[in-house]
């Protein structure tokens, strides 16, 4: 029997009861029996894989490749995923590098198919790497099957810290939060934006969001969310208008309603 993360509350309460249990909740989810089989036969099978073209053909391991950077979505789309895997990261008009979603980029720099001549597959420590990420990944899929912002949440305080502390620019950073579709949202939401605001020139996103950083958290960059306590705020930010903006949908929904009903006047059954 799988274990079903337990969330009795939703919005801010939720994500602070989740924050309490999470190591308890997260260690029970990996205990299951079908979580389990799939991390052992990843560790056990994924040191014979040497090419894309292996690891495609082999759709266990594809399956925990792909939900470790949740691209699970992905699973039936072989010849496209051989062909990310097999770009080189380090070549800017790859094609893993010119994707907007950078989590393809983040999957082939982890297997190195199109960087190395020996794979990271061959590497002690790999299966380990990979199918941390997939555990995680799969008890956020678990709660999103219970509250879809309570994923986004977990995601954003894993990711976030993981962009933050990139040793690379802070416009990089900036760029790399607006191509993880996940995270952007949690920003987008907790700052604010509305829905068309991400037609918007990439330049004009980037000064928007600085301002609003700067306004709201204290600074313009993104490297101020290492802080544990900063990134607590955002998503705190996030769910509260979450929860505002479901709040107004359902409102606007049944205001709609009851306009429809009194526009249709009293009717006559004789």
């Amino acid at each position: 029997m799988t274990f079903q993360p337990l969330l009795p509350f939703s919005g801010y309460p939720g994500w602070a009861f989740l924050s309490r249990t999470l190591e308890q909740q997260q260690t029970t989810f990996e205990q299951g029996s079908l979580v389990s089989r799939q991390v052992k036969n990843f560790s056990d099978n994924i040191a014979s894989i040497k090419t894309a073209e292996q690891l495609v053909n082999d759709r266990q391991l594809l399956e925990v490749s792909l939900g470790a950077f949740g691209l699970e979505e992905d699973i039936n789309s072989k010849a496209f995923i051989q062909q990310i895997l097999e770009s080189s990261t380090l070549d800017p008009t790859s094609l893993a590098s010119r994707l907007s979603d950078k989590r393809y980029l983040e999957f082939t720099k982890a297997f190195g198919f199109g960087d190395f001549d020996v794979p990271r597959t061959q590497l002690s420590d790999f299966s380990n790497e990979i199918t941390s990420k997939f555990l995680d990944k799969k008890f956020e899929i678990a709660v999103g099957d219970q509250d879809s912002n309570m994923r986004l949440a977990l995601a954003a305080d894993r990711d976030l810290d993981a962009v933050a502390n990139r040793n690379i620019s802070d416009t990089a950073k900036w760029f790399s939060m607006m191509g993880n579709a996940p995270l952007r949202q949690v920003f987008d939401t907790a700052f604010g934006m509305s829905s068309n605001f991400a037609a918007l020139d990439l330049d004009k996103q980037l000064n928007v969001f600085q301002d609003r950083a700067q306004r709201d958290y204290g600074a313009t960059t993104i490297e101020q969310f290492s802080d544990p306590a900063l990134r607590e705020k955002l998503i705190r930010n996030f769910l509260i208008r979450s929860e505002a903006q479901n709040f107004s949908a359902k409102a606007s929904a049944g205001q709609t309603a009851l306009t429809l009903l009194q526009s249709a006047g009293p009717r006559s059954f004789f």
